[in-house]
């Protein structure tokens, strides 16, 4: 444990910041796994589902989740296979 003041406000700091991201990241690849399902079975909202995703991967990029080109690539990939 740290012993400066400074320091420990750090310690707490990154856990919370922490806890928001692992809330965050785990809510984006819920909703990009949804709009998987929505293609797959050929749903009628899976446009909505796709757009909805793509959205929450540029709230994630905005954030700093994740990085341009990751973002990119899964954006692509969603599109990809929503046109297949």
């Amino acid at each position: 444990m740290p012993n400066i003041k400074s320091a420990k406000k750090r310690v707490k700091v990154i856990a919370a910041k922490t806890e928001k991201n692992k809330a965050l990241r785990s809510a984006l690849r819920t909703d990009i796994k949804k709009a998987n399902i929505a293609i797959e079975t050929g749903a009628a909202d899976k446009d909505q589902a796709v757009r909805l995703a793509v959205k929450k991967i540029d709230q994630a990029v905005a954030k700093g989740l994740l990085r341009k080109n990751t973002a990119a690539r899964r954006k692509s990939a969603l599109a990809k296979k929503a046109q297949a």
